[in-house]
């Protein structure tokens, strides 16, 4: 079904893998070449380092690096995206930071409106700023409900051999020939002021597809099972996922998408398929036929690791809570239910960790079959024409009875094709609820289960309380990941757990899809190229201006605020999705949600420890000794003792601030708020054995937040409320030192850890000194 093979491989006019490239010579090559009946190479040699220069990933990354040096690229994008959540304070910071006007595409979308009164006004002043900001700095404004955001940027601004940077870590377009990034806001501020993303060359995976899908099987379940084969063992963490093979041409469009999208669930960095006429075909749908060109790996390319996918092998998935890997062909699961839910169950409370909570799934077995509460297709990996499509063929008009399924088309347009051929009726009829394009289920801010349910989703994550259930207020509720088809299978037998495959002869092919461009003609703000810089931003009043934060100082004195020993720590435990985001634009009243479903004690902790920073910064402003801190800085004094005058020395060079010790964080969403909040607080670290994504750790860094990593034979050594001391910490970076020696302070003494520094570059370091990004580029 999927293999790994965990080596260097050639691969040779798109068809032949050849393994263990490292040590074959052309005659090698020549004879498998020959053996397949290909043309043969005529280089005078071959070398599997020239030959990285054959793959998709480097003719594009290539001609985006804008420097000479081609292992450390500094990378220029054509378009930049974000939607509503994030745009906000990556145009505050820009603003602060020098932009006078967007230098490429910007696409504000508005999908993220989370519909709650939490906020009251709050939703629709970012609205309404984001369109001041489209107005005044030439942006592209898409209004509520118009488009999801991927959906948009497929639709409109995706094109083969281009770069596409988004604030959402599911900016993915590589089935269109376009290599997008999920990334922190800090990086498209880096973007809007015309500095470049600095990475070292990445990795390539070759994801080699062969064969077609069986019908009723749908793009979620090839996704599921990718995702399966290689998080877990970080196959490709922070590389390049590159999509060839010959079974490509046997998928669709939109069934390309629904892969791509995914991708960001296997921790990749970006990923990117070879293109062809079904492609060519999008773009002139879509009244954009110079967005294509053809994309093909060389004659020899060569991969640092290879997927093969057989796609006749793939069945129906079902990935259950808490993680898309956590997946199983349904098949299997209907064999084996109650020993898998068992086992889900025991994995689920120790991620839980909650006396007052119980999770549990074997309640929902019905006669041995798993029967389901709520079903949701939707958003940039469910809501896809082709999708809703299927659903539609599989329920017909059959009534859905008392059993609910909600259905959000990802865009105005989709939705007009889906009228056009009776499928919105045919849902409609049947009992299903039509939504606008809202990426709400998604992030726990619409379709929120009733408490212990579990609802079956065609969305991208099922994390831990992502649907929108409050462990605070004693609630938990779930998520399993399947495809719309077996969602519409599942919907047809009362909520029983059914595949696609059972009901594949109800499938017919798709009606032909027409975009109709008036409808963004009508509704979308296209202003870039034509900046109003006389117009003014339009603030509401839950729109709060960043924090002043300080420049790293001489050493640091940190709390540490909370220990997490989970495998892997989410963006979505380190700041909650849902309600929150509410108040996405006041960065104060979102930090007090900071790990609020992980440790609600967390934000206590964090500002006990800022209110005595507070004290001692506004005490040194004013020339004054700051008093009534010697008992926090005694402990860490030699011998415990110092003279008064080294004491205040030692006092007016150290700050004070909060860390986070967790084993792996940051998988999950791009939201810089889950280091932004941590820093608004005071955090000034986070330790870890490693960091689950790039983004996550480049986000810490542009809020100023050092991320050390330590070995694991240290991670006990870390409990809460014990005090972290690193001395002459800002000579370290700025030395660019990749071991710093620091001291763990308790009343049981002082024990020495080694904390380490590594892969940062100059610029990073510049950063963290300055303290944070706004404070970098201020200077």
């Amino acid at each position: 079904m999927v293999e790994l093979l965990d080596k260097g491989v050639y691969l040779l006019q798109g068809q032949v893998i050849l393994e263990d490239a490292d040590k074959l010579g052309l005659q090698e090559v020549n004879n498998r070449l020959a053996y397949e009946g290909l043309e043969l190479l005529a280089e005078s040699g071959i070398n599997h380092e020239q030959a990285r220069a054959g793959t998709i990933a480097h003719q594009i990354l290539s001609a985006h690096n804008t420097i000479a040096d081609k292992q450390n690229l500094r990378i220029k994008f054509d378009a930049l995206t974000s939607h509503d959540i994030t745009y906000v304070g990556i145009i505050q910071t820009a603003s602060a930071s020098g932009m006078k006007e967007f230098p490429v595409p910007y696409v504000l979308t508005n999908c993220h409106n989370s519909l709650c009164a939490v906020g009251g006004t709050i939703n629709e002043d970012d609205h309404v700023f984001g369109l001041s900001a489209a107005r005044k700095y030439g942006g592209i404004f898409v209004p509520a409900h118009q488009a999801v955001i991927h959906q948009y940027m497929r639709e409109m601004m995706a094109g083969c051999g281009k770069m596409i940077l988004g604030s959402d870590s599911h900016t993915r377009y590589g089935a269109l020939g376009t290599m997008a990034i999920g990334e922190g806001g800090g990086e498209l501020a880096k973007q809007l002021v015309k500095r470049t993303y600095d990475i070292a060359y990445p990795d390539v995976v070759a994801v080699y597809l062969e064969g077609s899908p069986v019908p009723g099987v749908g793009p979620q379940d090839i996704a599921l099972a990718i995702i399966k084969a290689v998080f877990k063992n970080g196959f490709v963490k922070n590389k390049v996922m590159e999509f060839v093979g010959p079974g490509i041409s046997n998928l669709t469009v939109d069934y390309r998408n629904g892969i791509d999208v995914m991708t960001t669930e296997t921790t990749c960095l970006t990923s990117i398929w070879r293109t062809d006429e079904k492609v060519k075909e999008y773009f002139e749908i879509h009244a954009r036929p110079e967005a294509y060109s053809k994309l093909d790996p060389k004659s020899v390319a060569y991969y640092d690791g290879l997927i093969k996918v057989d796609l006749g092998r793939i069945q129906p998935m079902i990935a259950l809570p808490f993680h898309p890997s956590n997946a199983w062909t349904i098949a299997e699961f209907n064999q084996n239910s109650l020993a898998i839910l068992k086992q889900v169950e025991e994995e689920g409370r120790k991620l839980i960790n909650n006396p007052n909570i119980k999770f549990q799934l074997t309640d929902k077995l019905v006669n041995g079959r798993l029967k389901v509460d709520q079903a949701v297709v939707a958003g940039c990996a469910g809501g896809t024409y082709e999708n809703i499509v299927a659903v539609a063929q599989i329920l017909g008009e059959k009534s859905l009875g008392d059993f609910p399924l909600s259905v959000y088309p990802s865009s105005q347009p989709v939705f007009l094709g889906l009228m056009n051929n009776r499928s919105i009726e045919k849902l409609t009829i049947a009992g299903a609820s039509i939504r606008s394009a809202f990426c709400g289920p998604c992030f726990g801010a619409g379709d929120v289960p009733s408490n212990n349910a579990l609802s079956i989703r065609h969305t991208t994550r099922n994390f831990i309380n992502r649907e929108g259930s409050k462990p605070d207020n004693g609630q938990l509720s779930s998520v399993a990941l399947m495809d719309a088809r077996s969602i519409a299978a599942t919907a047809l037998n009362d909520g029983i757990l059914t595949a696609a495959t059972d009901v594949a002869t109800l499938l017919s092919p798709t009606p032909a899809y027409k975009f109709n461009q008036e409808i963004y003609k009508n509704r979308v703000y296209q202003g870039f190229g034509t900046p109003r810089s006389e117009e003014e931003l339009v603030f509401g009043p839950g729109i709060i201006p960043w924090s002043k934060m300080r420049p790293l100082t001489e050493n640091l004195l940190l709390k540490v605020a909370t220990v997490i020993y989970d495998p892997v720590t989410t963006t979505d435990e380190l700041i909650p999705s849902g309600e929150t985001s509410s108040y996405r634009s006041n960065p104060l009243r979102l930090a007090e949600f900071t790990l609020s479903r992980k440790d609600p004690a967390y934000v206590g902790r964090a500002k006990a420890i800022q209110a005595i920073e507070l004290q001692r910064q506004e005490l040194l402003a004013a020339g004054k000794v700051p008093e009534g801190m010697d008992e926090l800085f005694l402990p860490i004094l030699e011998n415990g003792h110092m003279n008064p005058e080294e004491v205040q020395e030692l006092i007016s060079k150290t700050g004070l601030g909060s860390l986070v010790f967790a084993i792996k964080p940051g998988d999950g969403s791009a939201r810089e708020q889950a280091a932004s909040c941590q820093k608004v607080l005071g955090g000034d670290a986070n330790v870890a054995i490693e960091y689950a994504t790039k983004r996550y750790r480049s986000n810490l860094i542009n809020w100023g937040v050092v991320p050390f990593t330590i070995d694991e034979a240290d991670k006990f050594k870390f409990t809460v409320e014990d005090l972290l001391y690193i001395p002459k910490i800002r000579q370290a970076i700025k030395n660019g030192d990749e071991r710093v020696k620091a001291y763990i302070v308790n009343a049981s003494g002082k024990v020495a850890v080694e904390l380490k520094l590594e892969n940062l570059s100059k610029d990073d370091r510049d950063i963290i000194l300055a303290g944070c990004l706004i404070n970098y580029y201020a200077k």
